[in-house]
C-alpha cells in the first residue's frame, strides 16, 4: 500500500454553521497535514490520519475567530489539533468511499462518517523530479455538542445563535511519499 503525504499548500478544512437560524457562516482552517495509505486498485484498504491546526480558524471576523478559539468552542490552548483517523472504509462507487473513523475535537473523540471522492493520479515535473498526486474531497456533518462545544444563546421564536449541526469539508492533494 503506497503512502501519500498531504500537501499543506493544497489543503484546507472548511465548515458551515447556521447563525441565528437564518444565514450560514463559513470558516476554514489552512493548517492541514497528515498521511493516507492508499492504492486505487484496492480503495477499501485506505487508511488516513488527518490533522488540522485548530488555532488557524478563519471566518473573516476577528471577534468570531477569537471566540471560536476560546474554551466555549475549540479551546485551542488545551487542544491545538483536531484529528481524524480511519477505522473502516467502504467502496460506494467508482472513486467514492464512505470513510468511518474517530474524530477528535476539543478533547472529545467520536465516530464520524465522511463521504469521500478522490481523483487522480496526476503527475507533474518540477526541477526534473516527477511528482504523483491524488486529490481527496471529504464531507460530513457533526453535532458540535457531541464534542463538548455547547455554548449558545437563545433567540426569539425558540431558535439559537449557533446551529448544533456543522457541515465539514476537507479538501487536499496527497503526494506520493517516496521515503
Amino acid at each position: 500500500m503506497a503512502k501519500w503525504r498531504i500537501d499543506p499548500d493544497h489543503a484546507a478544512a472548511e465548515f458551515r454553521a447556521h447563525h441565528m437560524m437564518v444565514t450560514i457562516v463559513h470558516g476554514q482552517f489552512n493548517g492541514v497535514s497528515g498521511t493516507v495509505l492508499f492504492d486505487p486498485a484496492e480503495p477499501s484498504h485506505t487508511a488516513a490520519r488527518v490533522e488540522v491546526n485548530a488555532a488557524g480558524v478563519y471566518t473573516g471576523v476577528d471577534r468570531r475567530d477569537t471566540h471560536l478559539r476560546s474554551p466555549d468552542f475549540l479551546d485551542v490552548e488545551k487542544h491545538p489539533l483536531m484529528v481524524f483517523e480511519t477505522t473502516k472504509v467502504e467502496v460506494v462507487a467508482a472513486n467514492n468511499l464512505k470513510m468511518t473513523g474517530d474524530l477528535t475535537i476539543h478533547g472529545f473523540t467520536r465516530p464520524v462518517v465522511f463521504d469521500v471522492k478522490y481523483a487522480g493520479p496526476s503527475e507533474f515535473i518540477d526541477d526534473d523530479k516527477v511528482y504523483t498526486t491524488f486529490g481527496f474531497h471529504a464531507t460530513s456533518t457533526i453535532n458540535r455538542e457531541d464534542f463538548g462545544m455547547v455554548w449558545n444563546l437563545d433567540i426569539e421564536n425558540g431558535g439559537f445563535m449557533v446551529s448544533r449541526y456543522i457541515d465539514i469539508t476537507v479538501n487536499f492533494e496527497a503526494d506520493l511519499d517516496e521515503e
